[in-house]
């Protein structure tokens, strides 16, 4: 698991190390995602820190679902990484995350 960062997100924002640049996908399930199945092609990577979830329009919390040292299959942020000590992170909603590796 990587080292708890210093950064902690708002929201249902989650912070992401991405561990590959995209390509096909096998699961560990043996499910193969291949390049081209989406446009957007989908990124893997280990949760580092979330935020605290979202409130809905009831006033209620929503939680978030993934949680620090999941590994998740997301879609390709537009947004450029954050750098921190080095190492490179995307800070995504958590919407944007597709899977969860099991």
């Amino acid at each position: 698991m990587a080292k708890k960062l210093s950064l902690k997100p708002l929201g249902d924002r989650v912070v992401v190390k991405p561990s590959e640049k995209g390509g096909e996908k096998k699961l560990a399930s043996g499910i193969i995602i291949p390049e081209t199945a989406e446009k957007e092609k989908l990124m893997k990577g280990e949760v580092v820190s979330v935020g605290p979830g979202r409130r809905n329009d009831e006033g209620e919390h929503i939680p978030v679902e993934v949680k620090a040292g999941d590994t998740v299959f997301f879609k390709k942020p537009w947004d450029e990484p954050i750098k921190v000590g080095g190492v490179e992170y995307f800070v995504l909603p958590e919407s944007d995350i597709i899977l969860i590796e099991e």
